[in-house]
């Protein structure tokens, strides 16, 4: 082999091909070839519309809240990013050429150049984005160019400030700082007194806006060029541990089973973390039992926060422009997500029920005691978010002289019974048959999976759902109606609980 790193790393890929029983053809090139451009045919005629349609002014009282969504899907990108490695392996690379004496730059080249193409498209969307959300009073090209330039700077610098790291501890301070000033910038301007300088910024002065992109295309280029010199420094141990976490997503895309990830996601969390022993709380044993589910959560007082921050979203929807109906389904689909965030307890139960047993609680029991958690949690969550709503944007839930919060804590019990159930289910049944319908074939076992605890939440909250969507004069009789929803489906739910998992 050469002597030179890279073209070792060219040799070894090289040899490794060689071996393989196919390998990629004028066939294979083609039809990649052809797709892109059968993509770009379709996708283009709707995209030039969209596009042009962008001109104009735009709505200065929903500026605050498209700003505060950009900022977030940002914030999410970046910790989705933070999660997953950003930089990944295939299995066989991390076992093999990482551990090797190779160049690592040279290693991780191929997959970096993924991570920019990636983060180039989703800077473009983000610009077009950021340009419906202020719009183009004039010079539409010119605009769009810097909208995309910004766009494309942030995401980019954005995956170079994660790829950093993931290679050194310091600059892992400073992607949480970066998402910390993120989710300042999205609730100050939600709520905050930005409506003023986000029309000031929506009619700046070309000269502003190509300063401005200049000024972020050079901040991005410094930090792309930061985490390129950084590839060739990124410890094993990170890339290995990506590299499996990336096979575990993978495995578990490939099965169909979405239910492996939270295995993946808790036990990821908790691998290298060491605590400290505690005496088993003197309570009942139900009680008892679900007491490490309250523990786990306040451990992770960052979790809690989010959840809290996030109570303010249907109120930041609701700005964005909105209706009524898709800001209470986003209400209670929120609170049933918030919800499911407190039975992992439930979930292990259903695995192995021997602690249940050699506690003597019975299957009912230990329901109950599971079902407290989350219905604190979302019933929490729920008379949270309609209080902000209530206050940022009044007209939404209509004139129903206030008291809407109260569907938090009568909703809470139906959202428990509906998380409670979502832990429970089994694995999906790839058995099941596929329906074939005019708009393709549909495996019923997925589809099945995916409303296993959502139908229930559905049947407990369908008088709240129809209050939030109807917007009734007086909510008092739908108040009375969601509380005996929710005890019934929760009642119903836990006496015809089993042990077994999949029977909740």
């Amino acid at each position: 082999m050469s002597t030179h790193p890279a073209a070792s790393v060219r040799e070894v890929r090289a040899f490794v091909r060689s071996r393989r029983r196919t390998s990629p053809g004028l066939l294979d090139g083609y039809t990649t070839l052809f797709m892109l451009a059968m993509t770009v045919a379709v996708l283009g005629r709707p995209a030039l519309a969209a596009v042009e349609a962008l001109g104009g002014h735009a709505d200065v009282t929903r500026m605050g809240a498209g700003t505060a969504l950009l900022a977030l899907s940002l914030a999410a990108a970046l910790a989705g990013a933070r999660a997953l490695g950003p930089v990944l392996l295939s299995p066989s690379d991390a076992a093999w050429l990482v551990l090797t004496p190779l160049d690592r730059r040279a290693v991780l080249a191929r997959p970096a150049r993924v991570l920019a193409v990636l983060a180039l498209v989703a800077g473009a969307v983000l610009g077009l984005a950021l340009l419906s959300v202020l719009g183009a009073p004039d010079q539409l090209t010119w605009r769009l160019v810097g909208a995309m330039v910004l766009g494309m700077s942030a995401s980019a610098g954005g995956m170079a400030l994660a790829v950093l790291g993931q290679a050194s501890s310091s600059w892992h301070v400073w992607l949480s700082t970066a998402l910390a000033v993120l989710l300042v910038v999205a609730l100050v301007a939600a709520f905050g007194p930005a409506r003023v300088p986000l029309a000031a910024a929506a009619g700046a002065p070309l000269t502003a806006v190509a300063a401005a992109a200049s000024g972020a295309a050079a901040l991005a280029a410094l930090l792309v060029r930061r985490a390129w010199v950084m590839l060739g420094r990124m410890p094993a141990r990170s890339l290995l541990a990506a590299s499996t976490r990336a096979g575990h997503v993978a495995s578990a895309a490939v099965t169909l089973d979405p239910g492996a990830l939270t295995w993946i996601a808790e036990d990821n969390h908790w691998r290298a973390r060491k605590l400290r022993s505690a005496r088993w709380p003197s309570m009942p044993a139900p009680l008892a039992m679900a007491w490490p589910d309250w523990l786990r959560l306040a451990r992770r007082p960052a979790r809690l926060a989010m959840l809290a921050a996030s109570a303010a979203l249907p109120a930041v929807l609701a700005q964005a422009g909105a209706h009524g109906p898709a800001v209470g389904v986003s209400v209670l689909a929120g609170g049933l997500a918030v919800a499911a965030t407190g039975v992992s307890g439930a979930r292990r139960d259903g695995d192995n029920p021997a602690l249940a047993r050699l506690l003597g609680v019975g299957p009912r029991t230990a329901l109950l005691a599971r079902a407290l958690l989350p219905a604190v949690l979302g019933g929490v969550w729920t008379a949270s978010a309609l209080v902000v709503v209530e206050l940022a944007q009044p007209a939404v839930l209509g004139g129903a002289g206030g008291g809407w919060w109260l569907f938090g804590p009568l909703t809470a019990p139906a959202l428990a019974a509906a998380a409670l159930r979502m832990a429970r289910r089994a694995p999906v049944d790839h058995s099941m048959p596929v329906i074939e319908m005019a708009g393709g074939a549909i495996p019923t076992g997925p589809v099945f999976w995916a409303l296993t605890g959502v139908d229930l939440a559905l049947l407990g909250c369908l008088p709240a759902a129809m209050a939030l969507t109807t917007r009734p004069a007086g909510i008092t009789a739908f108040l009375v109606a969601q509380a005996l929803a929710g005890a019934a489906v929760l009642a119903a739910f836990v006496l015809r609980a089993r042990a077994r998992r999949g029977d909740g």
